[in-house]
């Protein structure tokens, strides 16, 4: 299929059924051929390292080579590698104890078998196209499955790439790539597949939810919300707003995991805004002719994050713009916004209800603590929390009083690349996990598998008809307590 022919729901139907038929007729793939699998990708990703940053690029206007190699190749080869080297471990049979205990000591056995679901449909946003395509694989491969891709429309040149990259390596019954509009993306996410995994916005994801339900299709669902961060009173302010604006600034905002508002002690706010303003002219002393700085991707989404700060300054915000050069964004090839502090925003304003996606940044003071903590808790339950200090007591406070997908301590973002970390939501910030052991086993079925002692000894006899004095004894010591 070419670029200008979207395939229909049928086409998408009769490959969903080669790579069930596949699966059945072949048995679940062995370490070797999982390994395989795993290094195919790997091969692709620094066989194709120039052609994906040059195609990023292009689909967001301007976007380092840099900031593509380390998000989008860099971070997809590191869990591919991650899965390979632990796969045969994670494949092993998992034991676990019989109930009642006596039972394993006269021979029964319990233990969970990992099994491939099947085939894993996989659909995968704009923002970090490529590793948020290669990424899942990671565990989705290593625990067996077979795939089906429906990349962004938003990147066409990069959902072309993958799927010219993927026919050179996997036939269309291992991995298949379709690339499309939203019909496809609506016929897509309607397929009967064994598990799906949707990255992207919460109100798409609803979408996604209602179409998965008609076939009953289990769901891992990565979205995202308004990431707090909270500054305590002991915070190295030059220190957080440094590491605060890197991650505000990496991908211009563009990412799930981006610190969305902060949370600032009142003492401290005019530090954070100078502190904020020299990190910013460190890292891009000019904003709108630098490759470093990239560009919003989509007039729909520029229009859409300049309405924030028009519609905080409306309403009464102090709207501070760090731009080192005084550049002038009103006429560009691009769609540039430079980093934008919105102070003590109202919770009317819009900056404050949606999730930004953007370099805006508001701040927000608080007195107490616990003020910042009821804060958090009164919001709809982010999909991480950013924390700086150094009182211990108050870093056990804010984490166990407040709930999110995940959480990093002094830096932002972070916690997304330690393989040995479940990656995942909370409620509207979505549901289930992945990334390392925990991903493969996020995509394999784990069957429970017991087996019963060879001999019927007298216990297992009084369980069965006629009832008599030995259920009696039994019921006697189950029931009290």
């Amino acid at each position: 299929m070419t670029a200008s022919v979207e395939p229909t729901r049928e086409d998408m139907q009769r490959v969903l059924a080669r790579q069930k038929a596949a699966q059945l007729a072949e048995g679940p793939p062995s370490a070797e051929l999982r390994a395989a699998r795993l290094d195919r990708c790997i091969d692709l990703l620094i066989d194709h390292a120039d052609a994906i940053a040059q195609a990023v690029n292009d689909d967001f206007g301007s976007r380092s080579k840099a900031v593509t190699g380390l998000t989008d190749v860099a971070a997809s080869i590191g869990p591919l590698k991650h899965a390979k080297a632990n796969l045969r471990k994670w494949m092993a049979p998992e034991k676990r104890k019989t109930t009642p205990a006596i039972l394993g000591l006269f021979g029964a056995k319990a233990h969970l078998q990992f099994q491939p679901k099947g085939v894993v449909g996989v659909i995968s946003p704009w923002n970090f196209p490529v590793n948020l395509t290669f990424g899942p694989l990671a565990g989705i491969l290593a625990a067996g499955n077979r795939v089906m891709i429906k990349p962004s429309e938003f990147t066409p040149k990069t959902s072309e790439l993958m799927k010219a990259m993927f026919a050179k390596a996997f036939s269309e019954d291992e991995i298949a790539v379709f690339t499309g509009g939203p019909d496809v993306g609506r016929a897509f996410s309607g397929l009967a597949f064994d598990h799906m995994i949707y990255t992207g916005g919460t109100a798409v994801a609803r979408h996604v939810m209602r179409a998965a339900a008609d076939n009953l299709v289990p769901l891992t669902l990565e979205l995202g919300g308004k990431s707090p961060v909270i500054l305590s009173e002991g915070a190295d302010i030059g220190l957080a707003a440094a590491r605060i604006m890197a991650g505000k600034t990496l991908n211009a905002g563009q990412i799930c995991l981006a610190p969305d508002y902060v949370l600032t002690p009142e003492t401290k706010i005019g530090e954070f805004i100078e502190e904020a303003r020299q990190s910013v002219t460190r890292m891009f002393p000019t904003l709108r002719d630098n490759p470093d700085y990239t560009a919003i991707i989509a007039q729909n989404h520029y229009e859409r994050i300049t309405g924030y700060i028009e519609d905080a300054k409306a309403k009464g915000a102090q709207v501070v713009e760090l731009n080192p050069a005084g550049e002038d964004f009103s006429q560009q090839p691009y769609r540039k916004i430079p980093p934008t502090l919105i102070l003590n925003p109202t919770d009317d304003m819009a900056v404050m209800q949606e999730e930004i996606f953007g370099p805006v940044l508001p701040v927000k003071t608080y007195r107490k603590t616990q003020e910042a903590i009821d804060y958090v808790n009164s919001r709809e339950r982010p999909l991480a929390l950013y924390w700086f200090g150094t009182d211990e007591a108050e870093k056990g406070r804010v984490l166990t009083q407040t709930t999110s997908g995940g959480a990093t301590v002094n830096d932002v973002i972070f916690h997304v690349a330690q393989e040995e970390l479940p990656f995942g939501g909370v409620g509207p910030s979505g549901m289930g996990s992945y990334h390392g052991h925990d991903g493969f086993k996020e995509f394999s079925h784990r069957k429970s598998v017991y087996t019963q002692l060879k001999k019927d000894i007298g216990p297992l006899q009084r369980m069965r008809p006629p009832y008599g004095p030995g259920i009696t004894s039994y019921l006697k010591g189950a029931i009290k307590r």
